[in-house]
Parts: structure tokens; C-alpha cells; sequence
């Protein structure tokens, strides 16, 4: 937005991104000084650049020059996420290959049934007559904390979970980083599981895909506040969402509770983490949660045999 814009009768009281104008913001690229969004807003060493200055590698235009230079920065000078990622050509990759993962575990479940849940789900059902067996976690087999995750009871289950995958999950993996929205995306949902298995009924099947999703909406709120953005629009969804977690039979609230809180603090860990410290914190926080996730495995597992 120019200033010759910004000051027209009618125009907006809060800039917003040039690359999304759909989006207000109240940051600026401390090279072109254009406005930009979260997806678009890339860590530097004062402040945030735009992902087309970060490319130019040049510094900000002076008196007669017209854009960024193509000259390129050396690599160790090049400005990273606000997370300190690495910068992507695709901010939604990592987001695009999760849904997919769970479109498609979705397409097998309806072809095989409970023949395919029952062998991924938190707790498995193993039929016999007049007996109801239960298999699972228990009995050794951990990888259903990861596998569970990938899993929907139905088509609104999906839909919904899929949709919040893509609308907060994209701009979240612009501003930590490949490497980082995905670790937080496994210890988050690994967060909600071991929850859900330590409270829930030990014959309660389970589908644990809703846990990382709460996990990202607890990062973004973190990254919201970070940013100081607005924060009514996340609570009035996060409050939405818990009032049809505890008002609705039948939702694991385990899991949204546990991943939730997992969210929170592995997001804050890598949202606020000082720059000289930055691995360390981040993930020392998420190496934090599944020490704590094994924990409650452990406890469950101790009480069921």
C-alpha cells in the first residue's frame, strides 16, 4: 500500500500485506518498508523482511533506486523464519503432505472398516464370541500413539479437522519453519494420545487426529500475541471449540485438552526463544513434552497389566 493510498478518503486504518490483501498487519518489511502478514514474515537480524527482498538479498533501495538488487546475500547472512527456519519456497508444503496423509487414511478406512482402524486407532477392538477383547498401547504396541493420529470417525470429523489444518496451519508453517511446524504437529498429537490413553476408558477406541490440531490452535494464539494481534478471533474459536469438546458425546476431550496444552508450550518455546539460545530452547521444549508423554504412557500401561 502506497502512501498516496493510505491517506485516500475511505482507505484502510491498518495496512495490509502486499502479498495477501485480504490481510491486515501491523508489520513492515525493514527493507522496502511494505507492509506484511505472518506467512509472509521472514526473521532477520533487526526486525522482519519480506520474502522478495530475502530473495534480492540487497539492501533496502536508496535515493533513484527503483526495486531490490538481484544480488544474492551470502548464506550464512540470510534472514530465516520468525522461528528461525529455514525460508521455503512453499510455506505450505509440509501442510499439504499432513492433509494428504490423512485424506488418504480416511479413503482406506472406507473401503477395509474397522479391519483398518482397529490396527491404528489408540485402542484396538479384537472381536471374539461372546467377548470383547482389547489390544493395544498395553500389549507393546506403541506406534499406535502415532498412527491414531491420522484417523477420523467421519466426514465432518475430517472436514473440519482439515479445514483448521489449512487455514492456521499454513501461515503457522511460514513463521516456524518446515523442520519445526512438523515437530510440533507430532508432539502435539503424540501429546493428546498419551492424555487420552492415561484417562479414557481402557475399551474406549480412540482417533487422535483432533489432538494436533488443537496443538496448532494453541501455537497460534502464542504467535498472535507474539505479533500483538488481535486475539478475539483465535478465543472466540478456541472457546467454540471446547464448548463442542465437552457438549458433544463421544469426543475424545483427552486428546484436545493434551495436545491444547502441548501446543502452548512447544509454540512458546519456539516463538519466544532468544536467538543465541535458539535450538537449544526449542527443541529442548519439545524433547520436554515427550519425556512427559512417555510418562503417562508408562503410568497407563503400569495400571493395565
Amino acid at each position: 500500500m502506497d502512501q498516496a493510498a493510505a491517506s485516500a478518503p475511505g482507505a484502510r486504518s491498518v495496512p495490509v500485506c502486499y502479498r495477501h490483501p485480504d490481510r491486515e498487519t501491523g508489520v513492515r518489511c525493514t527493507r522496502c518498508d511494505r507492509p506484511i502478514c505472518p506467512e509472509c514474515m521472514v526473521d532477520a537480524s533487526v526486525g522482519f523482511q519480506c520474502p522478495d527482498c530475502v530473495r534480492g538479498g540487497t539492501p533496502a533501495p536508496g535515493p533513484g533506486d527503483t526495486a531490490p538488487g538481484a544480488g544474492r546475500a551470502p548464506a550464512d547472512s540470510r534472514p530465516r523464519t520468525l522461528a528461525g527456519g529455514t525460508l521455503a519456497g512453499d510455506p505450505r508444503l509440509v501442510t499439504k503432505i499432513l492433509i494428504g496423509l490423512n485424506l488418504a487414511a480416511f479413503l482406506v478406512k472406507l473401503s477395509l472398516g474397522d479391519v483398518f482402524t482397529n490396527q491404528l486407532d489408540l485402542i484396538g477392538r479384537a472381536y471374539v464370541p461372546h467377548l470383547i477383547g482389547v489390544q493395544g498401547i498395553a500389549e507393546g504396541q506403541y506406534y499406535r500413539l502415532l498412527t491414531s493420529m491420522f484417523l477420523h470417525g467421519g466426514y465432518v470429523h475430517i472436514l473440519f479437522n482439515m479445514l483448521s489444518l489449512w487455514w492456521i496451519g499454513g501461515p503457522l508453517e511460514g513463521a516456524l519453519g518446515r523442520a519445526r511446524y512438523l515437530t510440533l504437529y507430532l508432539v502435539c498429537g503424540l501429546a493428546g494420545g498419551a492424555l487420552t490413553y492415561l484417562l479414557a476408558a481402557p475399551n474406549q477406541p480412540s482417533l487422535g487426529a483432533s489432538g494436533a490440531i488443537f496443538g496448532l490452535f494453541g501455537a497460534t494464539a502464542v504467535l498472535m500475541r507474539r505479533l500483538r494481534y488481535d486475539m478475539r478471533p483465535v478465543i472466540v474459536l478456541l472457546v467454540v471449540n471446547l464448548i463442542i469438546t465437552f457438549g458433544v458425546p463421544g469426543i475424545a476431550w483427552q486428546a484436545h485438552i493434551g495436545g491444547l496444552v502441548a501446543g502452548v508450550v512447544v509454540g512458546y518455546a519456539m516463538i519466544h526463544a532468544p536467538r543465541e539460545r535458539r535450538a537449544l530452547i526449542q527443541y529442548g521444549a519439545c524433547a520436554l513434552v515427550l519425556v512427559v508423554v512417555a510418562v503417562l504412557t508408562l503410568v497407563r500401561t503400569v495400571q493395565l497389566i
